[in-house]
């Protein structure tokens, strides 16, 4: 198979007027068809359950988008079972036909873009450009994820010797566990999904309760693309009712999470307890929260370190691992910034995410994510000035203004807990070198940024700004496959690097192979 040099898939110019018709049309074809039943897959199997997750949309909670099939322990057994008899041969597939599998993945996820955006907008209340967003991030994941396995999974090269044939390769590790978030159901769910399989492994999935119905079209996808059945297991399942089985089964090789830091920890400590049925320890591949901060010294354009401000903590409500939840600004023009990002705060549009390319704020995931955010403004209130924002929106749906709070100390609740909404906590400092130890005067350590016109500070940010992925004089989200490998440290996770040149290896063993050239072969002996 030849492919040619990876590029990253563009962002649907929405401005163009067949573009805008076509996402039209899928969501008016999406509305036909909501409330349709998605069973379990097992095996390749269609598995109904009794018990059923209702997914509602978080702009019209009373509007179902589907209903999904809700696993119990047992549906975990067996799936296990069936992911161990499809990884013995998934495996022995050559490398590359495993690859093939992934861009036929990526062509079908283009072609199905559109009803994927509305589905995006309905099922978790992404707007179009966020939405398309997330959707050229998958098709990047299938096609980079691809590449990388042809090279990484042949023989790789070792010193020679006069008397040894020795060669070195990665092996697949087993059955493994999937664990995705809602806040990118579709494109961590295929990022995760696709580096496990490609490397021969066989994964179970369970998705997010907030968007099985997105997590189903994926895995109808994967199947349509050529993966066989029993390779991807898919239980959606609340994580009271499957999690704990599903990371602590004894044939489960590697689980790879991302969500809460308060999860991820936990899982952590399960799958690390020893298990006299297990003889090996669990791998364990995390990407977990952020209290990111955006640095701005008094040397820094202003305007452009507001848009970035504005677009990093307010797109898609600030549910990103990735958010600036932190403006560490420095005294000198900390008014001048602030009246900016307040300026442009205050144009930003609300409403129903599929309504069009003009929506900026749409609602929260959740009920319960909606009562904790507005909790944590009123908490807010009590120990910073509130500029902008601080409630819910006078519209049906779980909608939060975009809020932001001035004189918020670096030790406060504003601060140091990452709430996952719009909210905005602003910092004064003095001087660039306090600025850094504010944005490092956290327990995570995901993403940051520095708006400044001093190449030597930008030089100091680089050695002492501790996060895992740093953007200099540009927001702090919005990291493409193969452009920003995407991974943090402390509290973040364990800095796998998504979309990076050595993911794969989380899901793969090292073998190394040494024979002596000398060796005598008896004729006749076969293995």
């Amino acid at each position: 198979m030849f492919l040619t040099r990876f590029q990253n898939e563009p962002i649907c110019d929405y401005a163009i007027e067949a573009n805008a018709k076509r996402a039209e049309a899928a969501v008016a074809r999406l509305e036909r068809g909501l409330g349709a039943y998605c069973p379990a897959v097992i095996g390749g199997r269609k598995v109904e359950t009794e018990k059923t997750i209702v997914s509602t949309c978080p702009a019209l909670p009373d509007r179902i988008v589907g209903r999904a099939a809700s696993c119990a322990r047992v549906h975990v057994d067996e799936a296990i079972a069936e992911a161990g008899k499809a990884f013995a041969s998934w495996a022995r597939t050559d490398p590359e036909a495993r690859a093939e599998t992934l861009v036929r993945l990526a062509a079908l996820l283009r072609r199905d873009r559109f009803d994927l955006l509305a589905l995006l907008s309905y099922e978790i209340g992404k707007d179009w450009y966020e939405a398309d967003a997330e959707i050229a991030e998958a098709i990047d994941f299938c096609e980079y994820y691809a590449r990388l396995a042809i090279r990484q999974f042949q023989y790789q090269p070792l010193t020679r010797l006069s008397t040894e044939d020795n060669c070195y390769s990665y092996i697949p590790l087993g059955v493994g566990a999937v664990i995705s978030p809602w806040n990118f159901p579709l494109a961590i769910l295929c990022g995760m999904t696709t580096a496990a399989v490609v490397g021969g492994n066989a994964v179970l999935v369970k998705p997010s309760s907030d968007t099985p119905v997105l997590a189903s079209r994926l895995v109808d996808l994967a199947h349509e693309a050529g993966i066989p059945p029993g390779v991807i297991n898919l239980l959606p399942g609340s994580g009271g009712e499957i999690g704990d089985s599903l990371v602590t089964h004894p044939e489960i090789r590697f689980v790879a999470f991302t969500g809460s830091a308060d999860v991820g920890l936990r899982i952590q400590e399960l799958v690390a307890k020893p298990d006299p049925r297990r003889k090996w320890m669990t791998r364990y591949v995390s990407e977990m929260g952020g209290k990111n901060a955006i640095v701005v010294d008094e040397t820094a354009d202003l305007e452009a370190a507001s848009s970035a401000i504005v677009r990093s903590a307010f797109g898609f409500q600030g549910q990103k691992c990735s958010a600036c939840a932190r403006l560490v600004v420095d005294r000198r023009v900390k008014d001048a910034l602030v009246e900016r990002v307040l300026e442009k705060t205050k144009k930003l549009p609300a409403g129903n995410p599929w309504e069009g390319p003009c929506v900026f704020t749409g609602p929260v995931a959740n009920r319960a994510a909606h009562a904790s955010i507005l909790e944590a403004i009123e908490r807010g209130k009590k120990e910073a000035r509130l500029l902008v924002g601080g409630r819910a929106l006078d519209r049906p749906g779980f909608y939060v203004a975009p809020t932001v709070f001035d004189g918020a100390a670096s030790r406060s609740f504003l601060g140091q807990e990452e709430i996952f909404g719009p909210v905005l906590a602003v910092i004064e400092v003095g001087s660039f070198e306090e600025a850094l130890s504010v944005a490092n005067d956290t327990r995570y350590g995901l993403t940051g940024a520095v708006f400044s016109a001093s190449i030597d500070r930008l030089d100091l940010a680089k050695r002492e700004f501790h996060c895992g992925n740093l953007y200099l004089n540009r927001g702090c989200t919005g990291a493409m496959v193969g452009v920003h490998p995407f991974g943090g440290f402390n509290l973040s996770g364990t800095d796998s690097k998504a979309g990076g040149p050595d993911y794969l290896l989380n899901f793969s063993q090292g073998k190394t192979t040494s024979e002596r050239i000398t060796t005598t072969r008896l004729p006749g002996v076969g293995v």
